[in-house]
């Protein structure tokens, strides 16, 4: 094999193991203990999210793909929202406060939406630096898939229907 063919195939392992560690079921660890801080003040923590599938998500007014996916949140929010699930939209500390209230109130967004003004939270769920970064959190409080970058919603859905199957 020639210099080339070696990168491309390095590219490509390099790509596949990315895509493998995006994407990779977490198992069933449980969720970390945290405070999320609620644009109205109030406060919702780890424990209060038993009992629903919750969606976790870290985001940024500044990132795009954050901005671009906020739709398919909504979406899936309204979808499900009947049926046992929930979703925490958590801005990250470098977010100011103020252009996340305009956006949460412009774009309606029909879920809690959460400050993480220290970026404890961010901290407890695993040192989260890349948004969006995403969590799915069973009945039981457990995360069972983490996606950094946007999710397949397809797949997305297919798993919040499985988990609110269960018991």
């Amino acid at each position: 094999m020639g210099v080339k063919q070696w990168a491309v195939a390095g590219v490509v392992a390099l790509f596949a193991a990315i895509g493998a560690w995006v994407y990779l079921d977490t198992g069933r660890a449980p969720a970390p203990a945290s405070t999320f801080v609620l644009l109205d003040g109030s406060r919702k923590t780890t424990a209060d999210l038993q009992g629903k599938v919750t969606l976790v998500n870290f985001w940024a007014t500044s990132c795009t793909s954050c901005v671009a996916e906020m739709p398919d949140l909504v979406n899936t929010y309204q979808k499900y929202r009947d049926k046992g699930f929930d979703t925490v939209a958590v801005a990250m500390s470098y977010d100011p406060p103020s252009y996340v209230v305009n956006f949460t109130e412009t774009r309606k967004l029909p879920f809690k939406v959460a400050i993480d003004n220290t970026g404890e939270v961010a901290k407890a769920w695993g040192d989260v630096r890349l948004t969006p970064t995403t969590f799915v959190v069973n009945k039981r409080g457990e995360i069972v898939k983490s996606f950094v970058g946007t999710p397949d919603f397809a797949a997305l859905h297919q798993l919040i229907e499985k988990l609110l199957a269960e018991g």
